[in-house]
């Protein structure tokens, strides 16, 4: 117990945007109180030097999708993380950006240049960011309605599908396609259409178990056993497991092989590395790749916590998987590009 308050006090240390998570997720702290802490997501921080970095016009580095980590499209995205609350006038400025210098086709979207056909994992991350930040808009509607018309047959995404007629879902594609839904469902209440689809992308990590071809039970990728932070468009491990808690998805045994991979990564001090980051040029490095991260400790200790409530009615917790997550990885799975 000592322990973990320990853990607790040095998160709540952190930058604004983990403690105000900590208070959410680790210490279930009144509504005021979390919501009073959050709000120094956009004066203190990280949060707020992010926001210094908006040029005039309402857009970061002068450029709506390209190059990715400066661009407004994956500022948003990480301020969304961060926890900026919704409303904010510059969030909601840089949204409304993105909507007016898409192009669009039926619902769908696209804001890299080159590209002449929606893009589900674009469409998807717009979606997400407009509706966290509260921005009212048709055309946000409509790419809902088009990215539920994308959904695969096995429960998934995958920006292939417009591109080359693919059939299998994309983990890339389909964390961000659920991440989409879960923001869209809490800005405007159940949606029972948004709901099933998601309980059905749910299904297809589920059967994958996060990772693993569905097949012959291989790592798809090792590019999956990570936790990098912004996570950017790729799907991971913690991204996975992090959604399911957010979202409060009863707890799955498929999961267990990857909670246990989770685990193994806990420093002896406690606490959790962040990993390498993904490649890019960053406005500036959160935290540093090596050593203890806040970042990572949060998100793991939310997930545990989630994972180990006991199972309604027994005081019985979730056993391991017999899946070993350690299994070599398969040509056959390719880590997906988006444009």
């Amino acid at each position: 117990m000592e322990s973990h308050e320990r853990l607790v006090r040095w998160l709540l240390d952190g930058d604004p945007a983990v403690a105000w998570q900590v208070r959410r997720d680790l210490l279930d702290e009144p509504v005021a109180t979390v919501e009073a802490a959050r709000a120094r997501v956009a004066t203190e921080g990280w949060g707020a030097r992010l926001l210094a970095e908006q040029d005039p016009s309402g857009t970061w580095g002068d450029a709506l999708y390209s190059p990715k980590c400066t661009s407004t499209t994956y500022t948003l995205q990480l301020l969304r993380q961060l926890g900026l609350p919704r409303g904010h006038p510059a969030a909601v400025a840089g949204c409304e950006r993105l909507l007016d210098g898409a192009r669009w086709f039926d619902g769908g979207l696209n804001l890299a240049k080159t590209v002449g056909y929606p893009e589900t994992c674009i469409t998807s991350i717009v979606v997400a960011v407009a509706a966290s930040f509260g921005v009212v808009d048709e055309r946000v509607e409509q790419a809902v309605a088009w990215l539920l018309g994308q959904q695969l047959a096995d429960g998934g995404w995958n920006c292939d599908t417009v591109r080359r007629g693919s059939t299998h879902g994309s983990f890339d594609t389909t964390i961000l396609a659920l991440e989409a839904l879960d923001e869209w469902n809490a800005a405007m209440g159940p949606d029972p259409v948004a709901a099933a689809a998601a309980g059905r992308g749910r299904e297809f990590f589920l059967e994958h178990r996060l990772y693993c071809s569905h097949h012959t039970g291989e790592v798809v990728s090792r590019n999956y056993l990570r936790g990098a932070f912004p996570p950017g468009w790729h799907h991971d491990l913690v991204r996975g497991l992090d959604h399911f808690q957010h979202v409060e998805a009863p707890v799955d045994g498929r999961l267990a092989a990857a909670v246990e991979v989770l685990r193994s990564w806990r420093r002896g001090d406690g606490t959790w590395a962040g990993g390498a980051r993904h490649p890019g040029r960053y406005w500036f490095v959160l935290e540093p790749a090596r050593g203890p991260s806040r970042v990572a400790t949060l998100r793991a200790l939310r997930i545990l916590r989630w994972w180990q409530a006991p199972v309604p009615g027994t005081n019985a917790v979730h056993e391991a998987d017999p899946i070993d997550a350690t299994t070599s990885t398969t040509g056959a799975g390719r880590t997906e590009r988006i444009a």
